[in-house]
Formats: C-alpha cells, sequence, structure tokens
C-alpha cells in the first residue's frame, strides 16, 4: 500500500488554462492549478475574486468557458456534477445543503448510500449482502459522527443542530461519500474561534485518516494557514500568488490585495 509520500509525487487534479465568463464579465481568467494527491490546499481572496466560481467548474455546477480539467489525467472538461462525484470529486456548499427534516443519521447514510452494492432483490427480501452491508453503513456512520462529536446527536433533526453542528454534518456527507478529492467552501462559517480551530484539528485527522486530498476556501487567515501546504491568492478572477503560507503572508500584492484590508484573523 502506498504511503503519503508516494502518493504526493502523482498527480490528482490539473486544471489548464480555466476560465469563465458571467455577461461579459471574467469571474475567471486563466486559472491553472497542479494539485498532487494527499495535500491539502488553499484558496484566498476578497469577496468576488473568483474562488466559489472555481469550486463550481470543478466540480461540474457550472460549464467552462475555455480551458480543461483533468482527474488523474482523464479530461473531465465536458463531466457532468453527478459523474464527477462518481469518480471521486465532491464538494460542501456556502449555503447547507442538508436533508434538514431528517435525522442526523439519516443524512449521512443516505450521503453514503450510493457506493453500497445490492439491488432491490436484495432489499425486498432481507437478504444477507443488504443486511450486512446495511449493518456496516450504520457502523460507519456513527464511526465518523462519534469523531466529529456528533454521536449524541445521531437521532436529532438535522435542522434543528446549531448551525456549527449543521456545518460539521454537511463536511461530514462530502467525506463519507468515498472522495477522493473534497472541495470545502468557507467551512468555519458561523462558527466562533474555538469551533474554528478544533474544526480544523478534525480535518487534520480526517484527511490521515480518510487518506483525502483537500482544498479549502476560507476567510479566516490562521485557519487556512494553519492547514494548507500551499496557497493561492486571486483577486478579481486572476491567480496573483502561489507559495506556502509563509510565503503568501510576505507577498506585496496578497497584503494589498486581502491581507491588508481589514481583520481577517477573527
Amino acid at each position: 500500500m502506498q504511503n503519503r509520500a508516494q502518493r504526493a509525487q502523482q498527480g490528482l487534479l490539473r486544471v489548464e488554462g480555466m476560465s469563465k465568463v458571467f455577461g461579459g464579465l471574467w469571474a475567471v481568467r486563466d486559472y491553472n492549478l497542479d494539485l498532487p494527491e494527499g495535500k491539502i490546499y488553499g484558496l484566498i481572496g476578497p469577496n468576488g475574486a473568483g474562488k466559489t466560481t472555481i469550486f463550481n467548474l470543478i466540480t461540474g455546477v457550472l460549464k467552462v468557458h475555455s480551458g480543461g480539467i483533468f482527474f488523474r489525467d482523464e479530461d473531465i472538461t465536458a463531466w457532468r456534477a453527478d459523474q464527477r462525484a462518481r469518480i471521486g470529486i465532491t464538494r460542501n456548499f456556502q449555503n447547507l445543503r442538508l436533508f434538514k427534516s431528517l435525522s442526523v443519521l439519516e443524512n449521512v447514510k443516505i450521503a453514503r448510500h450510493m457506493h453500497l452494492d445490492y439491488g432491490i432483490f436484495h432489499t425486498v427480501f432481507n437478504l444477507p449482502r443488504f443486511l450486512k452491508e446495511e449493518k456496516d453503513l450504520d457502523d460507519s456512520s456513527e464511526e465518523i459522527l462519534r469523531l466529529f462529536g456528533l454521536i449524541d446527536e445521531r437521532n436529532d433533526i438535522a435542522g434543528e443542530l446549531p448551525y456549527g453542528h449543521q456545518r460539521k454534518l454537511d463536511i461530514i456527507r462530502a467525506i463519507v461519500t468515498g472522495a477522493q478529492l473534497i472541495l470545502l467552501d468557507e467551512p468555519t462559517a458561523g462558527m466562533n474561534s474555538y469551533e474554528a480551530q478544533k474544526l480544523s484539528d478534525l480535518l487534520l485527522d480526517v484527511w490521515e485518516k480518510y487518506s483525502l486530498t483537500i482544498i479549502i476556501v476560507e476567510h479566516r487567515m490562521p485557519f487556512i494557514l494553519g492547514l494548507a501546504e500551499r496557497i493561492q491568492v486571486l483577486d478579481h478572477g486572476v491567480t496573483i500568488a502561489e507559495g506556502t503560507p509563509q510565503e503568501v503572508k510576505k507577498n506585496p500584492k496578497v497584503i494589498e490585495a486581502y491581507l491588508g484590508k481589514g481583520d481577517h484573523g477573527a
């Protein structure tokens, strides 16, 4: 089995010259990314810089205007969002997409269901394959809820959870799809500083446990600087800097465009 260092030598996602135009305005222009497997990348920039648009293009929610997207060297530029999800690309959303009338556990199980290996015949007659996979599904769902500190809320209605817990549940749902690449859009939204730090620790744990590759859009600078190995900085749809957290912090263009505008570390 490959270790993380070996996997990091292999490219997972490559984006070449990707652009998107809305009504004659460039939302993203000539964006490039070469993402090795097993890494955590950060994507930062002022509001309207194009960060969420990039996520929507990579996951197939939006179609690219020009350029290409390659996953494990396969051209997926024209693939639908559901096709990309099935090969291991998933994301969360700034606006939560939970099944708010269902329980926490049911939300997790629904997200995992696409990978179960039984048909309607096994289900109707309660055959051993169905029973075993349902038991495994319950166990794995409860395991990750326990990891995120939500096991006691497993039977609670998702829409009645505190907002910070709903954000956690949304991230859990992305992880249990079996994704190889997870794109997290503002995962700490609605959390206080303590909750954000706890989430940072949790993400490092699940990154290691589930062998994930992660791209994070986040406005909290301490959060992203403490997690990401490399960071890209966008401004008006254009990449203005890329490097390690220390390199990015010292870049004059970044300070002018983003870090120097107000307090982004709250």
